[in-house]
C-alpha cells in the first residue's frame, strides 16, 4: 500500500515536476511528509514555514495589502502564499497552509480548526476551506494530511490534463 506522500513525490517525478511548501499552521508538517519519502529530494529542494504575517510578506512576498483586507486566516491570503511560493521557489507546485489550530485565536469568522489549504499546480490553483476537529496537534496533522491528499488530487488532474 503507497501513502499519499508517496504517490505525490512518485507523481512529481513521472510529471517532471516539484514542489514546494509555504506553511504556517501545519508548521513544517506537510514538508516533513513529502521528505519522509525516499528520492523526495528529486523533487522537493526547499519549503518555508511562514508562521508570522511578516514571515509571509518577507520570505515568499505575499501582498500585505492582502493580509490586510482578507485577515491571514483567508482563501485570498492561501492562494497568494502558493503562487508566490512556485514564483519564490521556482517551482511548478505548491501546497500553502494558513489557519488557527487552537486551543484559542479563534474567532465567529474563523473558529479554532478553520484552515485554508491551496494547491498550485501548472493548469490551475485550488484553495479549500476545512474546519478540522480536535486538539492543536490533530488539527495540524489533519491540514497536513488533507494539504497531501489535495496534491495528490490536483498532480493527477495534471496528469490527465496532458494524456500522461
Amino acid at each position: 500500500m503507497y501513502s499519499d506522500e508517496s504517490i505525490v513525490v512518485d507523481l512529481l517525478k513521472k510529471l517532471g515536476m516539484s514542489v514546494t511548501t509555504v506553511e504556517s499552521c501545519t508548521g513544517g508538517l506537510v514538508a516533513s511528509k513529502i521528505v519522509n519519502v525516499p528520492g523526495a529530494s528529486d523533487v522537493f529542494s526547499q519549503g518555508y514555514i511562514t508562521y508570522s504575517d511578516s514571515a509571509k510578506c518577507n520570505m515568499v512576498g505575499v501582498s500585505a495589502d492582502v493580509i490586510r483586507r482578507f485577515g491571514v486566516v483567508s482563501r485570498e491570503v492561501a492562494q497568494d502564499m502558493a503562487l508566490k511560493g512556485t514564483i519564490k521557489a521556482g517551482t511548478e507546485c505548491a501546497i500553502s497552509t494558513t489557519g488557527v489550530a487552537g486551543p484559542d485565536g479563534g474567532d465567529e469568522m474563523n473558529p479554532v480548526g478553520t484552515v485554508y489549504i491551496a494547491c498550485k499546480v501548472p493548469c490551475g490553483c485550488e484553495v479549500k476551506r476545512f474546519k478540522f476537529e480536535g486538539d492543536r496537534q490533530e488539527v495540524r496533522n489533519s491540514a497536513a494530511l488533507m494539504a497531501i491528499n489535495m496534491l495528490r488530487n490536483g498532480l493527477e488532474s495534471e496528469r490527465a490534463y496532458i494524456g500522461l
